[in-house]
């Protein structure tokens, strides 16, 4: 058997002797067979992947955050700037994802009462939103001018907590806008709503285009 197995002609001679039997085999015509044998393999890995890509386009690395979250039972909410976003609780914090990014956002704590977050977390409430909005508020605020009053931004003139552009559109809430926050947190949370329903909405448009 072992002496049969040091003459035996190589495979590639062998398909081709059998494929070809009144063909006298060489070399070359073998190493033809087997590139053939080779190009149809390739062919058969790369139709078997866009198979699955077509089928499962979500599966592997064609897989994306909105595509995870777009198979979860979380409620999507709705906001102008963008088609869907949804809002889930995940590691301490609130993850809102958009149509091509996904966002973290750290829980906030319940405001010590008397504070000017507190004011805003009660508005929240009456707004019939929850501890994920009440978040997302905070973390805009946060940065857009760490809750302070006479914030001001000397390169456009945004004024006050919600940084309103400008600050004289506060007016419409109160005579007192330059110096109340609670008439500033009043109006910003009502232009909030008005634009994008939610303060999430708010702060994924902020994060994306750093204005809101």
């Amino acid at each position: 058997m072992g002496r049969y197995e040091l003459v035996r002609a190589p495979l590639r001679q062998r398909i081709a002797q059998r494929l070809f039997p009144n063909r006298t085999p060489s070399s070359n015509f073998g190493r033809k067979v087997r590139n053939l044998l080779m190009a149809l393999v390739a062919f058969a890995f790369a139709g078997s992947y866009v198979l699955v890509t077509v089928v499962d386009p979500y599966g592997g690395s064609g897989s994306s955050a909105y595509a995870y979250y777009g198979l979860s039972d979380d409620e999507a909410q709705f906001y102008e700037y963008t088609t869907t976003q949804t809002v889930s609780y995940a590691r301490g914090g609130w993850e809102i994802v958009t149509g091509d990014e996904a966002i973290h956002i750290a829980n906030a704590e319940t405001p010590p009462i008397g504070t000017v977050q507190q004011f805003a977390y009660d508005l929240i409430n009456e707004n019939g939103w929850g501890r994920d909005q009440y978040s997302c508020l905070v973390a805009l605020w946060d940065r857009e001018s760490h809750w302070r009053v006479n914030a001001y931004n000397s390169s456009s003139g945004a004024y006050g907590i919600p940084q309103a552009l400008p600050g004289t559109k506060m007016a419409s809430a109160g005579d007192d806008w330059r110096t109340n926050p609670e008439t500033q947190i009043r109006w910003g949370i009502g232009y909030i709503k008005h634009r994008y329903h939610a303060p999430c909405g708010a702060f994924a448009h902020s994060n994306k285009f750093n204005w809101y």
